[in-house]
């Protein structure tokens, strides 16, 4: 059986740290070296009793035993550090790329099938480092024993070969059987991980609606298909086990009838009669064989979940920079096609520099998508899309980053602070800058009420949903890039608090171009335009006042009351910025 990618994998991550990984496989030939050994000091020892010949081979037997109950000792150690750092590896290598992907090809896994991959998947991967000293400890004890076993009668030796073919041929099934099985557990596990993190995220929408048994059942679900896998893995460890235990004992009666035999002719003495029915036991190791294969088989299980991640394409960036300019940003083209067909289409306008845009439209509309496309989050299947002439596929990742701020609906707050929070992705900013950001997204006041300020952990700080966006907000404003994007980042603000951080965002901010998603006609009134999508399709690219008198405009809004036109953000702004080339191309 061949899986030359997954192969590839584990070889790589077995020379990540070959110094160590040759050092834990000279521990496990130590210790197998020390119980070959075993049997020839015993023979020693009770010869040397039974001839009155002193303590000497005791001392040597008692010195055998003590080397390998330290090589012992030491491989344990030393496995339990080198699998721990082939982990760090292969969590690190596979974080790395997953944090590279498109939304595209994020979107192809659950999250909770990543966390399994990357935690689960990437341990058993991990445990290769160990299999080949295993492998060798495990053919050197058997194959010595065996040398030994002719070295004492070659009739014993040819015995115990009578078994081996028998013994190979158990494995190769064995293993054969095993490995798809493996996959299918650890697919199934991965399912199960993602629906109780889906459950898990909304506990109270399930607690709420009362639909604690039936969110169980959901996730239980792929519970037979589980114990379908593990039971046919049972059953296939039941017949090795069974085959194994009537193969073993039938061989070691057999080599130890031959010795017996050779032993009443007068070949060999008592004391080679012990050493050969010790070395008839190790030689029997040659069934442990199946343990290493089998490890084999999880770890290539493991490393082909790890690689389903490494073959999505991640994000290829360019090399170029952004020329000095406003922020514009212009759609060419641009269209994305889904599974039922196309999500975005024929999208072409051109967004000023400095102007600030209303995204607006139903459910499905394409609103966040098209963000996403304006910050390069995911790729057009058709078309380009370009910030002051420049195509986003051409720039550089750093070049982008500084380029586009976000803010998002649900923000996510890393670090090991809150300060570190409004820090992500703006470099190393000092407190002051910090503190200033929160100021202007209404977050200061909250945070300096926490017990340790700007240095509490995320995880120690009780935020509502409107407290988590502003920080999300704190550290969009923090970002001295020329584009900002606001993915409903204000939806569950209050709106006395929405309409001073539009404020700030309309005056100091007023130099940057913004892409805002919006739910209410407050905040589209004091937009530079609107940004109308209907079903995938640009309806209409204007200022709020024009699109005010639309009807079907009016009911994207809902119960807000449509009383009067609202003004754009400052008077004549639409006019200063050349509105007849802010229009749909």
């Amino acid at each position: 059986m061949t899986d030359r990618p997954a192969d590839r994998l584990l070889v790589r991550t077995v020379r990540a740290h070959l110094g160590r990984n040759v050092l834990l496989t000279s521990l496990f030939l130590a210790g197998a070296g020390g119980a070959l050994l075993v049997p020839s000091a015993v023979a020693s020892a009770v010869d040397a009793r039974l001839g009155g010949q002193g303590n000497g081979a005791v001392w040597w037997l008692g010195a055998v035993i003590l080397l390998v109950a330290c090589t012992n000792v030491a491989t344990q150690a030393m496995t339990a550090l080198c699998v721990a750092d082939a982990t760090v590896e292969l969590r690190s290598r596979a974080l790395g790329h997953l944090l590279r992907l498109s939304t595209t090809e994020r979107e192809r896994f659950s999250t909770g099938d990543l966390t399994m991959r990357i935690t689960s998947a990437a341990g058993v991967a991990a445990s290769i480092v160990a299999l080949p000293g295993r492998f060798l400890a495990s053919v050197t004890v058997s194959g010595g024993a065996l040398v030994a076993l002719w070295l004492v009668d070659p009739r014993i030796a040819c015995t115990f070969l009578l078994g081996v073919p028998a013994a190979f041929l158990l494995m190769k099934v064995f293993v054969g059987r095993a490995t798809p099985v493996l996959d299918r557990q650890l697919a199934v596990q991965g399912r199960i991980s993602g629906l109780l993190l889906e459950v898990l995220t909304g506990i109270r929408s399930v607690r709420s609606a009362g639909s604690e048994r039936r969110e169980t059942a959901r996730v239980l679900r792929p519970l037979p298909e589980l114990r379908s896998a593990g039971e046919a893995m049972w059953d296939m460890q039941a017949r090795v086990s069974w085959q194994a235990g009537l193969l073993a004992p039938a061989m070691q009666v057999l080599v130890l009838a031959t010795a017996g035999y050779v032993l009443t002719t007068g070949g060999i003495g008592p004391g080679s009669l012990l050493a050969a029915s010790g070395y008839t036991l190790l030689a029997l190791g040659l069934f442990e064989q199946v343990a290493v294969f089998m490890g084999l088989a999880q770890t290539r299980a493991g490393a082909r979940r790890l690689l389903e991640i490494e073959h999505a394409s991640p994000m290829a960036y360019g090399d170029r920079e952004l020329p000095p300019g406003p922020g514009s940003v212009r759609f060419r083209g641009v269209g994305v096609r889904g599974p039922e067909g196309a999500l975005l289409a024929g999208v072409d306008l051109h967004v000023p520099g400095g102007a600030v845009v209303a995204v607006v439209g139903r459910s499905g509309a394409g609103k966040t998508l098209l963000a996403s496309l304006a910050g390069r989050l995911r790729d057009p299947d058709e078309g380009r899309v370009e910030i002051d002439g420049v195509p986003l596929r051409e720039l550089s990742a750093k070049a982008l980053g500084e380029a586009v701020g976000w803010a998002f609906e649900r923000p996510a707050h890393l670090g090991r602070t809150l300060a570190d929070t409004i820090r992500l992705g703006n470099g190393d900013l000092e407190l002051p800058q910090v503190v200033e950001a929160a100021r202007r997204a209404r977050a200061d006041g909250f945070v300096r009420r926490l017990p340790r300020g700007y240095d509490t952990p995320p995880a120690e700080a009780p935020m509502s949903g409107g407290e988590l966006q502003r920080l999300g907000l704190a550290r969009a404003m923090a970002h001295q890039g020329r584009l900002l994007i606001l993915d409903e980042a204000m939806s569950s603000l209050d709106s006395v608090t929405e309409h001073e951080i539009t404020g700030v965002l309309d005056d100091a901010l007023s130099d940057r171009t913004q892409i805002a998603l919006v739910h209410r006609m407050s905040r589209a009134a004091r937009a530079d335009l609107v940004l109308w999508l209907d079903a995938g399709r640009v309806r209409a690219f204007a200022p709020h006042r024009e699109l005010f008198h639309e009807p079907g405009y009016r009911e994207l809004f809902g119960s807000e009351e449509p009383d009067a036109p609202h003004p754009s953000r400052t008077a004549g702004a639409t006019d200063t910025k050349e509105p007849s080339d802010a229009v749909q191309a």
